[in-house]
């Protein structure tokens, strides 16, 4: 545990003008405070939060800071009180401890309330000072550290899925890298343990195998940039587990084709040496095409600044450059907290780093936004995740001006970014002069100009199109505010419909009692539902006449009974928008399972197969006149749990252990093998198809993932028509 004058001293060692007197009396008063209590490790419970603190300091944070963090579990925890901690630090850093004990209780009801609702809420809280973010993620980073301790696996699961799925995303959105990383780890280690080990054995592998590989590309470099007369100093590095893990998820690839387990950073003294070092490389090794970015020029939202570039370089390998200045590597490791230590200090961005200043809470306000015009705290979570995880590219106005979007994005994305209006209002676009579909994925350096006419409104297809939270929410609020009417009026006309083919009258009184026995509030709501197909008519004709059979359902029962059938219930299937008494398969071409984008092909005599959207097969029924119908899963609370299967093709090393190695982890992740085919089999490989019954595609992708980290499976991919 860190002492007091060490803490102290540590403060003063990058802030001579620091507030000693409130280090100390800080440091005092909560070791008084919490006074005997323990953590679950045994360890008094104050050296939790002078660790936090130290892992502070580690950053440079100012004063408030750190008094903060020794006080923020004293409100929470002990008899303290606000006004008794305002009286005696002031009222800056009570708004920080209220701010971040806000967020902890936040988390201790997070068992008995709903994530999404909490997620908006801890963003409120946080959303006014970044610095509340700060210390509660050094929180979260020493309780994940000693989380070993906690005697409930199920609450470390928790936590540590917690820990994934906000707190590490977080410390990436405001450039904390070094955060992340180790968050992501150490949540990784509790959630899955046996995929990190494997990982963990492949890198030691290739570091054997390698015999210090690194450490001589390291030198090759810093020779070739001295030789030019740059003085740099070159770093190599090893990406961590989870970052391996997801790119297994994400990339169909084996483990030994990830083209940068291997990163190096070349640390210049100015931004005019990275250009030329820049140069030097490209001249001295072969540039890998499409793996060079310039992050200099146009630094990421989050303050990040770096020259990436990839490299035949030294012993015939892939080698993956990051090159930047000292400042922009504290900026890169610690984000919005490095900017504390340049702050006011002269000359320390002479050499041009950091040029475009950060600002936290440009990321925050949008969180904001989000915040006031969301429909549903499940929506908020949704679509302030999407400004959590994705990366960036950078395009322009036809100005010049620069708009910041993340991998993925389209000109709807775009034209929302530059104004709600502008958004709403899109009926095209142009990108570097040419007309293109608004579907159309925007790459860095586009000029994009966006095409508007007043009679225009948002498409509700755009939604599927989208990948920002702020365009997605625009959308979904303009269908829902503007284009109820037109569904309410729409679900009237498809139950009225329903009504006339059983020759039943429909009536408000009618309407009133569908309403209410479906649970509804009301009668345009649920003619709202019935227009947006939610709700199907036939739900609200059978809420009005329990068990009643309809004509087509009668007449073919009579018949079965003609023929000495006995009549059978038809299989029910987790999908909306199919047509009432077709028959359903699922198609054995690409094996659709929910979390798939499908489509139903209506074919003669067969009823509806359901498609993937991406089937191979599909491009044969482009002209055929059969029918095609828009389906959607239904979500698991409608749907309850139901197992689909799907089709993998595995390519696996020809030796023992290898079959046993491909069964265990599929029956590890819990999926359930229904057939397995031998497809091809050779001396030094073999090929098999392995149906797996799994919940959805997240299941499945987990799966894969698992499959791809073994050093006994070459390579898997799911089959696709």
């Amino acid at each position: 545990m860190i002492r007091q004058y060490e803490l102290v001293d540590r403060v003063l060692a990058y802030d001579r003008n620091a507030d000693e007197a409130g280090l100390n009396r800080a440091y005092v008063y909560g070791t008084k405070m919490h006074g005997h209590q323990t953590r679950h490790s045994g360890d008094p419970y104050f050296s939790h939060p002078i660790e936090v603190a130290g892992i502070l300091t580690d950053l440079k944070l100012d004063s408030d800071t750190i008094i903060t963090a020794l006080l923020h579990d004293t409100v929470e925890d002990t008899d303290a009180t606000l006004e008794e901690i305002r009286g005696m630090f002031g009222e800056r850093v009570a708004g920080l401890v209220d701010g971040v004990t806000k967020l902890s209780l936040l988390e201790l009801s997070s068992e008995e309330t709903k994530q999404a609702e909490n997620f908006r809420k801890f963003m409120m809280a946080m959303s006014k000072d970044v610095r509340v973010l700060l210390v509660k993620l050094a929180d979260r980073l020493h309780n994940m550290r000693t989380l070993s301790h906690h005697p409930r696996e199920a609450s470390r699961k928790r936590i540590a899925q917690e820990t994934i799925d906000i707190y590490a995303p977080l410390a990436g959105r405001i450039g904390m890298q070094d955060f992340r990383d180790e968050l992501e780890d150490l949540a990784f280690q509790e959630i899955n343990p046996g995929a990190r080990e494997s990982i963990l054995k492949r890198l030691e592998f290739l570091t054997k195998e390698s015999d210090g590989r690194i450490d001589r590309i390291c030198n090759e470099i810093t020779q070739v940039l001295s030789a030019k007369g740059i003085e740099a100093r070159v770093v190599g590095r090893q990406k961590k587990p989870f970052s391996i893990w997801r790119k297994l998820q994400r990339k169909e690839i084996t483990f030994e084709e990830l083209p940068d387990i291997m990163g190096f950073r070349v640390i210049c003294k100015s931004v005019d040496e990275c250009y030329r070092a820049l140069g030097v490389v490209h001249q001295r090794w072969r540039i890998v095409p499409g793996r060079f970015k310039d992050y200099v020029s146009t630094p990421k939202s989050n303050g990040y600044q770096s020259i990436h570039t990839t490299v035949w370089g030294p012993e015939r390998q892939k080698v993956e450059l990051q090159i930047r200045t000292q400042e922009m590597h504290d900026v890169a490791e610690h984000g919005v907290a490095a900017h504390w230590s340049y702050k006011d200090q002269p000359g320390k961005n002479g050499n041009g780093a950091g040029k475009v200043a950060f600002d936290a809470s440009k990321f925050l306000n949008r969180i904001s936004e989000l915040l006031a015009h969301e429909g549903s705290p499940e929506e908020f979570l949704e679509n302030s995740k999407l400004e959590l995880f994705l990366d960036q590219v950078f395009c322009f106005t036809p100005k010049g001006d620069l708009i910041a979007l993340p991998k993925g994005a389209t000109p709807v994305d775009f034209a929302y970014a530059v104004h709600t209006d502008v958004g709403d209002t899109c009926v095209g676009a142009k990108v570097n002069g040419a007309t293109v579909p608004l579907h159309t994925i925007l790459r860095n350096g586009d000029a994009v100009e966006i095409l508007r006419s007043k009679a225009q409104t948002p498409e509700p297809m755009w939604a599927e199109i989208v990948v920002t939270g702020k365009a997605r929410s625009a959308i979904r609020r303009f269908i829902r505010e503007s284009k109820r009417t037109d569904f309410v009026k729409l679900g009237r006309q498809l139950v009225a419909t329903a009504f006339e083919s059983e020759e039943q009258e429909l009536t408000e009184k009618a309407l009133s009692v569908a309403a209410e026995r479906l649970s509804l509030p009301d009668v345009d709501e649920m003619l709202f539902r019935v227009g947006s197909n939610v709700l199907g008519a036939s739900d609200v004709f059978q809420a009005v006449f329990p068990g009643f059979r309809s004509r087509a359902r009668r007449a073919r029962d009579t018949l079965r009974s003609a023929v000495g059938l006995s009549r059978t219930e038809p299989k029910s299937v987790p999908i909306k928008g199919l047509k009432a008494g077709l028959a359903v398969h699922f198609a054995q071409c690409c094996h659709p399972i929910p979390g798939d984008r499908i489509v139903g092909i209506l074919e003669s005599g067969k009823g509806i197969i359901v498609h993937t959207i991406d089937c191979g097969t599909l491009a044969k029924h482009q002209e055929s006149g059969e029918e095609w119908i828009d389906l959607a899963w239904q979500s698991k609370e409608d749907a309850g749990e139901i197992r689909m299967v799907g089709r993998l093709r595995v390519v696996l090393n020809n030796e023992m252990g290898a079959l046993a190695a491909l069964t265990s982890r599929i029956a590890e992740y819990e999926g359930n093998i229904m057939n397995m085919n031998f497809a091809e089999r050779r001396e030094d490989f073999f090929n098999v198809e392995v149906d797996i019954e799994v919940e959805d595609v997240k299941h499945l992708s987990n799966i894969v993932a698992a499959l791809r980290a073994s050093e006994l499976i070459k390579n898997v991919r799911r089959m696709r028509g």
